[in-house]
């Protein structure tokens, strides 16, 4: 009925990225403004082109033989997008506090999702 607890943490991550990459699709205007201003072309290019690689990453975990590959990518991809979040939580500095919490807490969470992409890679040694 369930996969087995060695294909649940892929295939979580797999539907994190998923989640995240139709979001940015779905609702781009709420991610063209953490696009970094100083990146050439438009916010909006970035958006998309970050959905996509999420929903690549998504598929990519999701297939044994490429799994590692994809968590090893998904794991440089959680680090590239920090500054993302770093615009976030300084555009929402003065924001009301509960959205301003959020767009702290977003800063520490980068590193457990590194983490995990790089666990998935390494248990997907065998695959």
């Amino acid at each position: 009925m369930f996969p087995p607890a060695s294909l649940r943490s892929p295939l979580a991550l797999a539907g994190l990225l998923a989640g995240a990459g139709i979001a940015h699709f779905a609702v781009p205007r709420s991610f063209d403004a953490l696009v970094p201003r100083s990146l050439p072309g438009s916010p909006r290019a970035w958006t998309q082109a970050s959905g996509a690689v999420e929903l690549t990453l998504a598929v990519g975990l999701v297939v044994p033989r490429t799994r590692r590959v994809s968590a090893h990518a998904s794991a440089l991809f959680f680090a590239a997008v920090f500054p993302a979040n770093l615009k976030m939580a300084h555009d929402w500095r003065h924001r009301p506090t509960p959205l301003r919490l959020a767009a702290y807490g977003r800063l520490p969470l980068q590193l457990p999702l590194v983490w995990w992409a790089r666990s998935v890679a390494a248990a997907s040694n065998g695959s």
